[in-house]
């Protein structure tokens, strides 16, 4: 059984897969969701979706350090990863010894077929497509919604500020909610911003993300300070960056947003 993942790479399996690790918590929910949960053996520990089903599988650490004994002692015959997320030259270890899917995810459509391809894989093709037809339909009811164009800055970390270019799955999601981002074209994927760099990008909205770095309303007032004439809001982080099942609710959240920005 062969398959191609989203780095382009052949990845073989000897037969169906039974013992399962992921290591993004995005797509540890798509996999559940998909009816897939019996067959996990490991996942990350920021994998923190559906509550009750993950508790009770085993954890191999976080998304960048895995504990590689821990999953070679879970004898896994798939791992299912992502290129951003997940530290490359661990990696590459564990290509040598087991079969790993890689997912590389920078907008909805590749998210989509991320969706299709690892339904395959797993012999969820049926389910997969029919989640994936739902998040599509979504979408295109999204498109429809009324928007106001804004500028806007959407902060992932403190100290120092940082941000998103357009390379990024989440400036897809700025973009589906008809506002600009202001940092689409720096030249870095997250750049670093001090406050005379943001003073200058003349945001009408900062969008204060709740991953990864955990923004809290305590912070709106010292952030206020520094963009006195600017909406500052708090987001769920997962609407904005998680690319799995999460997508089904993502535009449900977005029109909420849009409702309390206009």
């Amino acid at each position: 059984m062969q398959f191609v993942d989203q780095l382009n790479r052949t990845v073989q399996l000897k037969e169906a897969p039974s013992r399962i690790i992921s290591l993004v918590p995005s797509q540890t929910e798509l996999l559940i969701d998909l009816g897939l949960a019996h067959k996990l053996v490991g996942i990350t520990k920021f994998c923190l979706h559906p509550k009750d089903t993950v508790k009770s599988i085993a954890k191999i650490g976080g998304t960048k350090n895995f504990n590689l004994e821990k999953i070679r002692s879970l004898k896994p015959d798939l791992i299912i990863a992502n290129k951003e997320e997940n530290e490359e030259i661990k990696l590459k270890e564990l290509m040598s010894e087991f079969p790993v899917w890689i997912s590389n995810v920078k907008n909805l459509d590749q998210a989509i077929d991320m969706i299709k391809e690892i339904g395959a894989i797993t012999e969820e093709t049926e389910k997969a497509n029919i989640l994936s037809l739902s998040i599509s339909e979504k979408f295109l009811q999204f498109e429809s919604v009324k928007k106001i164009k804004k500028r806007v800055l959407y902060l992932i970390w403190k100290s120092p500020f940082m941000s998103v270019n357009k390379d990024t799955f989440i400036h897809d999601m700025i973009k589906k909610c008809g506002w600009q981002n202001v940092c689409s074209h720096s030249v870095n994927r997250y750049p670093s911003l001090n406050e005379e760099e943001i003073v200058k990008l003349r945001p009408d909205i900062v969008l204060l993300s709740s991953e990864p770095f955990p923004f809290k309303e305590k912070h709106i007032a010292d952030i206020k300070k520094v963009f006195p004439k600017s909406t500052i809001t708090m987001v769920n982080g997962e609407a904005f960056s998680w690319y799995g099942s999460k997508l089904l609710t993502s535009t449900d959240y977005f029109s909420k947003l849009l409702t309390e920005q206009q």
